[in-house]
């Protein structure tokens, strides 16, 4: 089977690796893909939401499976554009990837699903958005797709009138209303669960780390790191968990004429009250995909498929590795502000398994990767406890030197110190 993955970063690299290990899978070619993964994919130069060239090149090159990772193009009808052409698409129609790409919509959705989730209102002017809050700290959130930086916790009323300048004045993301949103408080949790219309099929947990520095400090990044499993959430949890969160979801989609196929992505708050939705993504995680990924020995290309189709995932139960995944992302400097572009990166070839290296924002400068976005690299690392998957995995960032590397040094220390 020939698969074309949609788009450029870890979280699709991640994807390829776990492709290029089914039997199943002859080609992997990758749009537009980065100077990392063209290691382990054809990368051609298409933009990711560039619809209808995605749709042209997947006829062209017969392929069989897309497979579209970001949420842009999700939103933007890539997948509606697929089908439409008779070509097999894992991901959301874009009625349906709505639910990322509107945190207000996706309130509206877990109410009408009986999901619960902390209490919100919407505003369209700083005044208006300053009068909802209800205390501090207070959750501020752009309405749109903010690459994973519209979210603001402000801590008191000056911190909420700055970010709600940038979003609504300065329209730093453009155009849009914000959600201010109920300050939750406990635990977090990523639950991933792969979807086909009729039913959500967990993946195994994960916990990432949205802050730039330890301790969860500094502004919200994409995601510092994450590990897989969480400590106290079984098999069992997992089920229950999902039953609250993806399966109602999955049904208001199905009764709406708009079924939810592909990767229902779920941000738990475990409360005192009960878990609670932070929020929905569309697609699969970033960097939660690249600690989930590596421990799953199921056939990922024939899940996929299989979920492309109404039940096609009917009877599923995922296989997976008992050992723990600890993945650390290395940033570059400046980020998540103004991240500083062109820094020559070493040590990549001491990065060897079974560690996995997965590359995000890199370039090629005369043959050589240097970095080209926000976050550049990942190292995941498998082990027998979280302290020896930690142990490996800081040990493939010791390896790796670029100019202002910036690299969290508590991913999965709670894991750790809890078992």
């Amino acid at each position: 089977m020939k698969v074309l993955v949609v788009g450029s970063g870890g979280r699709e690299h991640a994807i390829i690796r776990a492709l290029a290990r089914s039997p199943l899978v002859t080609e992997l070619l990758c749009a537009p893909g980065n100077a990392g993964i063209v290691a382990d994919a054809e990368c051609l130069p298409v933009a990711a939401d560039a619809v209808d060239q995605i749709v042209q090149l997947a006829a062209e090159r017969n392929v069989e499976l897309v497979v579209v990772g970001p949420e842009a193009p999700l939103v933007g009808g890539l997948v509606d554009a697929l089908r439409a052409a008779g070509i097999a698409a894992f991901g959301p129609v874009a009625a349906a990837a709505r639910l990322e790409g509107s945190k207000a919509y996706a309130k509206e959705v877990m109410e009408a699903a009986g999901v619960p989730t902390g209490g919100w209102t919407t505003a369209l002017s700083v005044e208006q958005a300053i009068a909802a809050v209800r205390g501090y700290p207070a959750v501020i959130k752009f309405d749109g797709l903010a690459a994973g930086k519209g979210v603001v916790i402000a801590a008191d009323e000056a911190e909420a009138r700055a970010a709600l300048e940038e979003f609504l004045v300065e329209r730093r993301f453009g155009d849009g209303q914000v959600v201010v949103e109920e300050f939750l408080e406990g635990e977090e949790l990523s639950l991933l669960a792969l979807c086909d219309g009729e039913r959500a099929v967990p993946m195994a947990p994960a916990q990432d780390y949205k802050r730039i520095f330890d301790g969860d400090l500094g502004p919200n990044t994409g995601g510092m790191g994450s590990y897989c499993p969480v400590p106290g959430v079984d098999a069992a949890r997992v089920a229950e968990l999902s039953a609250l969160v993806h399966q109602p979801i999955v049904d208001y989609f199905a009764a709406a004429g708009t079924p939810f196929h592909g990767v229902l992505y779920a941000g738990l708050m475990m409360t005192v009250e009960g878990p609670k939705v932070l929020e929905y993504n569309a697609r699969f995680g970033d960097p939660e995909t690249q600690a989930v990924l590596p421990r799953l020995r199921s056939d990922l290309a024939e899940l996929l498929l299989a979920a492309t189709k109404s039940g096609g995932l009917a009877g599923r139960e995922l296989d997976w590795d008992p050992r723990w995944a600890v993945t650390v992302v290395l940033a570059s400097a400046g980020y998540p502000d103004s991240p500083r572009l062109g820094d020559a990166i070493s040590g990549l070839e001491r990065i060897t398994d079974p560690l996995e290296l997965t590359c995000a924002g890199v370039a090629a400068v005369e043959g050589a990767l240097v970095t080209a976005g926000g976050r550049v690299l990942n190292v995941t690392a498998l082990g027998e406890t979280p302290a020896a998957a930690r142990a490996a995995a800081y040990a493939g960032v010791e390896e790796i030197e670029f100019d202002g590397k910036q690299a969290r040094s508590d991913i999965a220390l709670r894991a750790e110190e809890s078992t």
